[in-house]
Formats: structure tokens, C-alpha cells, sequence
């Protein structure tokens, strides 16, 4: 289908058919060929069915949470939803034993607002709250033999499995270098390289596109080194040299938003420095001489400055943290109990309970013939409702299209594969499939069908695939039904927290800049500005992330974020603004009133904005 075509497109149907791009990440195939299919096979050896299926569950789980980054970021990423899984799991399956159909549902009706409310914190704690609602519904739902605590034992084996193997083997970015460090060394590199792009691109239409990119790989930089550590700073001189590196790109990156505001366009040479650093980076070698860049500008100057730092900095290697700003409980509290809490937890609870609800009753009422496992109603509502996996329509049209063509896959393979080795090997090759197939959500649905439909054939359960796919397109009709249902408050809620965020961390970066203004700087008050300025810019792209995708929402959602795009323009200038301000505070120690003029009017424009929205941001201070 041609661009053209796709572009004329509703945009939740264009949604529907677009697909991620990128290399195939073989090491990720790797991992999950050697995480479920073996863990199934090692249990049926051992005549433990029932727990190597809820490991392989668990496995292919984390497989879908498998995605890039460092080996540290992968211990949060993987372990937290795995360990909030194991405790749905325990917790499902002794209130399946001793709780009635309506009891039950009221649990689990509660459980989904709790772990709804808390999936706005950020991703891992939303695949935290869906593994725990998913482990919850299969505990009650999938009635096995064995007790509660040796379920959840074995789905931390299953995931813990996987981890062991993110962890244990080489990818691709460690082999030509330090093996601690496969993300952190091109995350960093990436960075550098985003600044020279940046660089090249000023003066130009593509600088603020360029801009965008950079934030991009500084939050990626960020997560890269973001997982659990014996110590708050780097303990050792080559992670140490590698955070070193990571700082000195931040005056680099703070001088080149400062050109590409001004559209002062600079030689070729300005490009060169950083261009090199990110080579010195990946290659993990001295930079050697860096071309420098005129001083005619301010910005300039800063840029030549920064340079010379950096040349410093990967000499001697003196690391520092990497400038993020723990979140407080106050804030964990304000985003489960904001507006996007509320609303997303609401949403939760009122499709997995509907969804438990129905099930039980199809259950009861023998719906399911000798089907006793009721539990893949509940858990499609649970992915069907995260808004993280793309817009509401987008989602229910991948998920029934991919049950199907999982389904369908799977009776065709259930008809000719000898059991269990053939089961066994079709779990090995789907979980294999997995990292591939998370770049389309339908694939994704299709692939893990075939798995899980072969996981409970192993354990016993007889061919289900037409009762998958009429479960299946019952969960799409509920969470249709439940996601257009007025809710208390404003709708939007999502987009009106991101937005609040991104105002509150735009006023914070502005206030300490003009605080700060004719002073002489330290290095904790410029490291507190950069800090500052990250804050400002992730904030800015996840409100920008989440304004594309409730705009791809059907139009009755869709209209409750008009207007909504225009306010994160206006911030992204503010804080461009900010930027280029507190480099030329640092050049001359004044603002020019060029620079005064822009606050002045972004701020007024910002005003405006809240009062046409009706929305509650933080006052910016409309004098400066």
C-alpha cells in the first residue's frame, strides 16, 4: 500500500496498519528459543507438567517485556512485572479455591483499579500491573494441582530464567568491548551523534525534528544506566569513564539547542568534535584532536567550551551520576491518584471485572463444554486496555485479528504435530518469534495464541481455538463498550497529567535559570540545570507520545485532546527558549531583549492555552 494511500487513512486505521521497523534483534530470538520451549520440556521430564507450563507463561511474558537496552535496565524491566506477577499468581489462585463467582469478581474488580492506578507511574510499572492482573485471572481461572506458593515459585523460575539469560549472554554490543556495558557504550554513542546531527541541521526546516531526536537518545542514554546498583554512583573506572563521557554530551547537546534556536548555522567543522567523541565512545580509544568551531556567537563559544570539556572529561574520567532526579513517594502518589490514575484505573477495573464476571458465568453455565480454564476472557481485557499498546480501536482490531490467525495457525499445527515433543518444539519456535513479533500488536497476539494455545494442550486441556477466538471477540466488544462509558471528571486524563507534568518540569527549568542569571555558576547549580533540563525535555516527549496516541483515537475520544498539541509546541519552545537563554547568560551574565521578547510571548500564548482548554497547569510567571 503506497504512503499516499496510508496517509488519506483515519488515523486509528493507519495506526492499525503500521509496523515497526528495524533490524531483527537475533539475540532476543536467541533468549526466547531458550526460554519457554526448554523450561516446558526440562517439566515434562521431570513429570511436572502443570509448573512448567506456568514457567513457560511467565517466560514468554518477559519475553514481550525483552526489549533493547543494558543489561541493568533490564534487571527492572524484567524482574519488577515478574515478581508482581508471581504475586497475582498466589494471590489469584487461593481466591479461585475459596471465593464464590461474585466475591471473586468484586476482587478481582479491585485488583484492576489498584493495579490500573498504578500503571500511570510509568512502563515498568505498567508491566508490572498487567502481569499482575494476567497472573491473577490464570490463577483462578486455569484450574491445576498444585498449591499457590508452588505456582508463583515457578513462574520467578520461568521469568528469573529468561533474566538469567539477558543477563549471561553476549549480544551483539558487547563483543567488541567491555562485556558489562552491550547499551550503555552505544546509548552514549548515540548521543553524540544526535548533536552532530543537530549541528548539521541548523539554519534548517529539519533542526527541530533533529532536536526531537536528541531528547530521544539523551532519554535512552538515561535509561540506559537507569537498573539496580550496590551504590548510588559508579563504582567502577570503566563505568565511571563511561558516565563521564555521558555528561560531557550535555553542554554539547545544551550549545547546539541554543544554535538551532538562534538558526545560527555554523561550519562543517562544528559537526566534526562530536562526531569523533561518539567514535571514541563505541571504539572505547582517546579522542585525539577535535576540530574546533569559531567563537563568534555565544553559542558558539559555549560549543568550543563544551568541547574542550569533553576532551578533558574522556581523559581523565572523572564520572558523576547521570543527572535524573529520583521521583519522590509524592510523586509515585500524584501520578497513581492524578487524573490519569483515576481514569485508567477506573477503565481497568471495570473490564477485567466485567470480563471475570462473564467468564464465570459462561464457565458455570457450561459455555465451555469440557473447557475448564476460564481465564483468557479476563486476561484479552487486560492487554485489550492498556493504552501503551496503541488506541482503543487499533488495539481490538489487532487483537481479534491476530487471535484468529493464531488459532487457526495453531489447529492446523494441533492436527499433524505429535504430542508432546511437537507442542514443545512449537513453544521453542513462538517464543523465538516473540521479539520479532512485538513490532505489530496483531503478530504479536498471533504468536503468542499459538504459544499459550500449545502450553495448555501440554497441560491437558484438549484443542481450544474456537472458544479462544469467541472469547476473544467478546473481550473486544467489553472493552469497546467500557472505553466510550463517560467517566467522572474530564476525559483525556492521560494527556491532561503529561501535560501538567511537562508544564511543572518547563517552570522549574525556567525558574532556575533566571534564579541563577548574573551569578557565577557552580557545578552543582549547572549540574542541577541540566538536570533540569532533562527533566524538561522527557517530560515534554512522553506528553507528546501520548497526544499522538489518544489523537488516533476514534474521533468520540479523540476530540476530549484537541488543542492539546499546540500546548506542548509552545512548551518545547519555551524550554528551546530557556535553553538558549541560560547559554547566554552564562556568555555575557544578562539576557538580551530578543530573548526576554520570546519568554514574554510564550509564556502569554501558554496562558491562553489553559484557558481554552480548561486545563489546571502550573502558573508561569508571565513577567521576566
Amino acid at each position: 500500500m503506497s504512503r499516499v494511500t496510508l496517509r488519506s487513512l483515519p488515523p486509528w486505521l493507519d495506526h492499525t496498519l503500521r509496523a515497526q521497523r528495524g533490524p531483527v534483534p537475533w539475540s532476543a530470538v536467541t533468549r526466547g528459543a531458550l526460554s519457554a520451549g526448554p523450561l516446558l520440556l526440562a517439566a515434562v521430564l521431570a513429570g511436572r507438567t502443570s509448573l512448567g507450563v506456568v514457567a513457560a507463561i511467565a517466560a514468554m511474558l518477559a519475553g514481550i517485556n525483552d526489549r533493547p537496552g543494558s543489561r541493568r535496565t533490564s534487571v527492572k524491566r524484567l524482574g519488577m512485572p515478574a515478581l508482581a506477577g508471581a504475586v497475582g499468581l498466589f494471590a489469584g489462585t487461593y481466591a479461585g479455591d475459596h471465593l464464590g463467582a461474585v466475591t471473586l469478581s468484586l476482587l478481582l474488580t479491585g485488583v484492576g483499579l489498584v493495579a490500573g492506578g498504578v500503571s500511570a507511574i510509568g512502563p515498568v510499572a505498567s508491566g508490572a500491573g498487567t502481569q499482575l492482573l494476567v497472573a491473577c485471572a490464570i490463577g483462578a481461572g486455569m484450574p491445576l494441582p498444585d498449591e499457590g506458593w508452588q505456582r508463583a515459585l515457578a513462574y520467578l523460575v520461568g521469568a528469573g530464567w529468561l533474566l538469567g539469560l539477558r543477563l549471561a549472554l553476549p549480544t551483539p554490543g558487547s563483543l567488541t568491548g567491555d562485556f558489562r556495558f552491550d547499551g550503555e557504550r552505544e546509548a552514549v554513542a548515540a548521543v553524540y551523534d544526535a548533536v552532530a546531527e543537530l549541528l548539521d541541521a541548523v539554519g534548517t526546516p529539519h533542526a527541530t525534528t533533529r532536536r526531537v531526536a536528541l531528547t530521544a537518545a539523551l532519554d535512552h542514554a538515561q535509561d540506559a544506566f537507569a537498573g539496580p546498583r550496590l551504590r548510588r554512583y559508579a563504582s567502577s573506572s570503566a563505568e565511571r569513564r563511561l558516565h563521564a563521557q555521558y555528561t560531557a554530551a550535555l553542554p554539547l547537546a545544551e550549545a547546539a539547542t541554543a544554535l538551532a534556536w538562534a538558526g545560527e548555522a555554523g561550519s562543517g567543522r562544528a559537526s566534526a568534535g562530536p562526531r569523533r567523541l561518539a567514535t571514541a565512545v563505541r571504539e572505547n580509544t582517546h579522542t585525539g584532536p577535535l576540530p574546533a568551531p569559531t567563537r563568534s556567537a555565544p553559542a558558539l563559544r559555549a560549543l568550543d567550551d563544551a568541547l574542550l570539556r569533553a576532551a578533558e572529561a574522556f581523559d581523565q574520567a572523572e564520572g558523576s551520576d547521570v543527572h535524573t532526579r529520583r521521583r519522590t513517594g509524592k510523586d509515585l502518589l500524584r501520578a497513581v491518584f492524578g487524573a490519569g490514575g483515576r481514569e485508567y484505573g477506573l477503565r481497568v477495573a471495570l473490564c477485567f471485572g466485567a470480563s471475570a464476571a462473564v467468564a464465570q458465568a459462561l464457565h458455570h453455565a457450561r459455555w465451555y463444554g469440557q473447557h475448564e480454564h476460564w481465564y483468557w476472557l479476563p486476561a484479552t481485557a487486560v492487554f485489550l486496555v492498556k493504552p501503551d499498546l496503541g488506541p482503543l480501536a487499533s488495539r481490538v482490531l489487532c487483537r481479534a485479528a491476530g487471535t484468529v490467525l493464531g488459532a487457526l495457525v495453531f489447529a492446523g499445527f494441533a492436527a499433524v504435530l505429535p504430542r508432546p515433543e511437537g507442542l514443545i518444539a512449537l513453544v521453542a519456535v513462538s517464543g523465538a518469534l516473540i521479539p520479532v513479533a512485538t513490532r505489530h500488536f496483531a503478530a504479536q497476539t498471533a504468536v503468542v495464541t499459538v504459544l499459550v494455545l500449545a502450553l495448555v494442550m501440554v497441560g491437558g486441556e484438549p484443542q481450544a481455538s474456537a472458544g479462544r477466538i469467541g472469547e476473544t471477540l467478546l473481550a473486544c466488544a467489553i472493552v469497546l463498550l467500557v472505553g466510550h462509558l463517560p467517566m467522572p471528571g474530564q476525559r483525556g486524563g492521560t494527556v491532561r497529567a503529561r501535560l501538567t507534568a511537562a508544564s511543572r518540569a518547563a517552570q522549574a527549568y525556567l525558574d532556575h535559570v533566571l534564579r541563577e542569571a548574573g551569578t557565577d555558576l557552580r557545578d552543582d547549580s549547572r549540574a542541577l540545570r541540566w538536570t533540569l533540563r532533562r527533566e524538561a525535555y522527557r517530560t515534554l516527549a512522553e506528553a507528546r507520545t501520548a497526544i499522538a496516541l489518544a489523537a488516533a483515537e476514534l474521533p468520540a475520544l479523540a476530540r476530549h485532546s484537541e488543542g492539546a498539541d499546540h500546548i506542548v509546541t509552545t512548551l518545547e519552545r519555551l524550554v528551546d527558549t530557556t535553553t538558549a537563554c541560560a547559554v547566554h547568560l552564562d556568555d555575557s551574565g544578562r539576557l538580551t531583549p530578543g530573548h526576554t521578547e520570546s519568554l514574554t510571548e510564550l509564556l502569554g500564548e501558554l496562558a491562553e492555552d489553559r484557558e481554552r482548554m480548561g486545563l489546571r497547569l502550573p502558573e508561569l510567571p508571565l513577567a521576566v
